[in-house]
């Protein structure tokens, strides 16, 4: 399916390409070598002073793990998302051996966007999710207190649309949207375009 972002000038082809498709193939499969490669991908993130704060629980289709996970997923979520070949549960370690680490959700989001972007690179559909049961996330997988739950990433390959119920059918096939470029950078004072 194509849903390749209109942009107001050319951007790299991960990026034009890069959406978050609902619609999995529940026989889909993600290679090893492909999700190892994503997780290298979010290991290598930018962080502030290099703390690496991002940690994964990573589910495969048909273990114990990826049940757990799935079963935390609110229930509209669960919907959808049961068809992945792989559920991560990407967290936040808030401290290190200095103490508390600085920007610590900024460094997993850069995380999470880097692996997010492999998946694209790797030919894997992936969905990011906040709706998730977080208190029963530290529960389930016996979280260190300094471990926090941040978001639910579902990997698979693209299924049909005609799965979704009709409301999650006309978002998978609508255009991708985006606010202009001159609502978001601003130049001299906020509110002036800078583009």
């Amino acid at each position: 399916m194509d849903k390749d972002a209109e942009t107001s000038v050319p951007v790299h082809e991960l990026i034009r390409t890069r959406w978050s498709p609902r619609a999995l193939d529940p026989n889909g499969q993600v290679s090893e070598v492909a999700l190892r490669a994503m997780l290298e991908a979010a290991r290598w993130a930018p962080s502030n002073g290099n703390t690496q704060p991002a940690r994964f629980m990573v589910g495969r289709r048909g273990d114990e793990t990826y049940e757990r996970i799935l079963a935390l997923l609110s229930q509209r979520n669960r919907e959808w998302a049961w068809p992945s070949a792989v559920l991560v549960l990407a967290c936040v370690a808030t401290r290190n051996e200095k103490g508390q680490v600085p920007m610590a959700e900024y460094g997993v989001g850069l995380a999470v966007q880097n692996l997010v972007l492999q998946a694209v690179a790797e030919g894997v559909a992936a969905h990011q999710m906040g709706g998730f049961d977080r208190e029963g996330a530290k529960l389930s997988f016996a979280l260190p207190e300094d471990i926090q739950p941040l978001v639910v990433i579902a990997l698979g390959t693209l299924g049909s649309p005609d799965q979704l119920d009709d409301a999650r059918r006309d978002r998978e096939l609508a255009p991708r949207r985006r606010r202009p470029l001159a609502e978001l950078a601003f130049t001299g004072e906020w509110g002036n375009p800078a583009f």
